[in-house]
């Protein structure tokens, strides 16, 4: 029998990307037993908090935060309690780095921020007590395998806050690009946002807030949202605008 901190950490390899195999050798547990944690249906019972949780400090940085988390975050335990929260931000987008760390210390002042830098991208890290209960769509496997619902609480905050939700999603797993197309032999340039997320359960949050806020949007394909409306663009351009 293995305690619940080593298969935390097992899965917490997994979370990160790393094959059954890697994770296998590095922790010394058979591959099966691995892929039976990771196949559990029953989520992993948290860790025990040293104070009561007191949420989000900031609720319209928390809306943008979750945004972020949902497109590109993850929560890994640390091996003596904790957990490390892990936003995964391009280099390319210095300000998008900034924003990140803005939002997470608005959330939790008292947890400290750095910025780890990894091959074409940093991850914004933070280590707290209450980063899974800020966030309890955290678990094992990924967010596109597993059910991805918000919690009445997060739920009200989104409702509160639409634009910093879709601004976080979209900066996330999103991008606003110039598309072209010639009519009549002569070329013409329209801006379009797209957001593209495996997990139906993450897209069907962007598409029901857009649906709220009055933004017209089309399914692309199963993994893709696109809005391209002159009037949708202009408010997303509004209230969201690209990454810089």
């Amino acid at each position: 029998m293995y305690d619940m901190d080593t298969r935390r950490h097992a899965l917490a390899l997994l979370a990160d990307g790393r094959s059954l195999n890697s994770v296998s050798k590095q922790t010394g547990i058979s591959r099966a037993t691995v892929r039976s944690w990771l196949l559990r249906v029953e989520p992993l019972p948290r860790l025990n908090q040293a104070t009561p949780c007191t949420g989000p400090t900031d609720p319209a940085a928390y809306s943008y935060l979750l945004g972020l988390y949902l497109g590109d975050g993850c929560i890994s335990p640390h091996p003596r309690g904790g957990h490390h929260l892990r936003i995964a931000c391009a280099d390319a987008w210095p300000g998008l780095i900034e924003q990140c760390r803005a939002a997470i210390l608005a959330v939790r002042p008292s947890d400290k921020v750095y910025v780890l830098q990894k091959q074409g991208c940093v991850a914004v890290t933070s280590y707290g007590r209450h980063w899974t209960c800020m966030f309890p769509q955290h678990g094992p496997g990924k967010k596109h395998e597993r059910r991805i619902v918000l919690e009445g609480w997060q739920q009200e905050i989104v409702d509160a806050h639409p634009w910093a939700f879709v601004r976080g999603l979209i900066h996330s797993d999103g991008c606003r690009i110039t598309n072209w197309t010639v009519r009549n032999g002569k070329r013409y340039e329209y801006p379009r946002y797209f957001f593209t997320n495996r997990s139906a359960d993450i897209t069907g949050l962007l598409t029901r807030t857009l649906d709220r806020l009055g933004v017209e949007w089309k399914q692309a394909n199963a993994a893709n949202v696109s809005i391209a409306r002159k009037d949708s663009v202009a408010l997303m351009d509004t209230h969201v605008g690209p990454k810089h």
